[in-house]
């Protein structure tokens, strides 16, 4: 059973068409998303987390379960955006624990998954401070941290290394590989660095205006052959 299946999907946003487009991706892979902006990734994103329910065409199969039929509150998807979208007027432990609370989970509880995500992630020294007060680096921590809370079977992330330097970028891509490790969740996220998609996918998918244009293994990215736009996009 895959994490996510798609079939026939199409969305339209305005005048821009997503789609259709048929996909899968295997429980526990680690996929990338590369394409251009304003090629539809987050789009797409926003797709399979439920956003657009009522205006997307074909089928979305999470796990197995088609995806309509789950309430958003129940898919088991966590986010996390380039922006991060962290709550200004909360403190990074109220961030980290504003699912958990939302879903009724007690004090203590939540203080417990907050600290054990925080001392993974180590975030645990800026547990009470603003996010106004902390690095772009910590934040996309704390963003992660809060979207793990719950305990996400798929984590989509949009291009989350996008605005950090090449340090900050190599330390999260080893948090990706061990919170994937850890967590044994599906790992999809978008990005226009091809060698990030490299280093850390199994997978990847190629997204040029709207339409997914490949599909192949992370090591053959540059030994595959394309059509003449696919390999456009891809010598930069």
């Amino acid at each position: 059973m895959d994490a996510i299946a798609v079939q026939a999907l199409s969305v339209r946003r305005g005048d821009f068409v997503l789609g259709p487009m048929d996909f899968s991706i295997g429980q526990g892979e680690i996929f990338a998303l590369l394409g251009k902006t304003g090629a539809g990734k987050t789009i797409l994103l926003e797709t399979l987390a439920g956003f657009y329910d009522t205006t997307y065409h074909g089928t979305i199969r999470l796990l197995g379960q088609n995806a309509q039929t789950l309430p958003l509150a129940q898919r088991p998807v966590g986010f996390v955006y380039q922006d991060c979208g962290l709550f200004p007027h909360m403190t990074v432990q109220e961030n980290i624990g504003y699912g958990l609370k939302m879903h009724g989970a007690g004090a203590a509880d939540i203080q417990g998954k907050v600290n054990a995500l925080a001392e993974m992630l180590s975030i645990s020294h800026i547990l009470k401070q603003y996010s106004a007060m902390i690095s772009g680096g910590e934040k996309q921590r704390v963003a992660m941290a809060r979207a793990l809370a719950l305990d996400p079977k798929i984590l989509l992330l949009d291009e989350p290394f996008s605005a950090l330097d090449p340090a900050t970028k190599a330390m999260l891509y080893a948090e990706i590989r061990r919170i994937h490790q850890t967590f044994g969740c599906t790992i999809l996220f978008v990005t226009h660095d091809f060698q990030e998609a490299r280093q850390l996918a199994q997978r990847v998918g190629i997204l040029l205006n709207g339409k997914l244009r490949a599909l192949v293994k992370a090591e053959a990215l540059f030994q595959t052959e394309y059509d003449a736009e696919v390999a456009a996009f891809l010598k930069g």
